[in-house]
């Protein structure tokens, strides 16, 4: 309920204040587990990427937020949860691995901080795609969050990687993660 109320009023801000537009929409399967991973390029991000999709969008959040009175609990009960920094997290692995098989929806940056667009992958993204067996959606936000200027995301065509279903050793990890990161990057190119 909560997610809804907040989802429709930004749909409302970002319209008015971004002339926001969402494209490909329709690439977003209507059920089952789905990976959306975007690129990163402000704090702004999560609820861009979710705003638009008429599913809940699960993210991991760096665990301090979950420390701050009142806005731990608030971003808790929209679909986050806490993930521990400069390390790899087994539970918010986990926590999204399971997310997944229950045919949820996340939305995850590979590029694990912020940047301007040409910084590594990580493999995080790739192994939890992998292992929940969840439709992988390239996301671009394309623009930069100035008012009154439009900002345009794009949801891509499903990757496929059935290819690599059966092997998640780290090297398989690493040609995924670039396969995704190269998806983006070219929906990012073509604007």
């Amino acid at each position: 309920m909560l997610y809804s109320i907040c989802r429709s009023l930004l749909r409302i801000i970002y319209a008015v204040l971004f002339r926001f537009e969402a494209i490909g929409l329709e690439n977003i399967p209507p059920t089952g587990p789905v990976v959306l991973c975007s690129n990163h390029i402000s704090l702004l991000d999560p609820p861009t990427v979710g705003t638009p999709v008429n599913r809940m969008v699960h993210y991991m959040a760096k665990a301090e937020l979950f420390a701050v009175p009142l806005f731990g609990p608030f971003i808790r009960s929209l679909g986050a949860f806490p993930v521990k920094r400069g390390g790899v997290s087994k539970e918010a692995i986990r926590n999204a691995i399971g997310l997944l098989k229950e045919g949820k929806v996340m939305g995850i940056f590979p590029e694990g901080s912020r940047s301007a667009g040409d910084s590594a992958g990580k493999k995080g993204a790739a192994m939890i795609a992998l292992r929940s067996g969840a439709a992988v959606i390239p996301v671009a936000i394309i623009g930069r969050y100035k008012i009154f200027r439009k900002m345009r995301i794009k949801y891509g065509k499903p990757i496929d990687l059935s290819a690599f279903i059966q092997n998640s050793s780290s090297d398989v990890l690493e040609q995924v993660t670039d396969v995704i990161m190269r998806e983006i990057r070219n929906m990012v190119k073509e604007g």
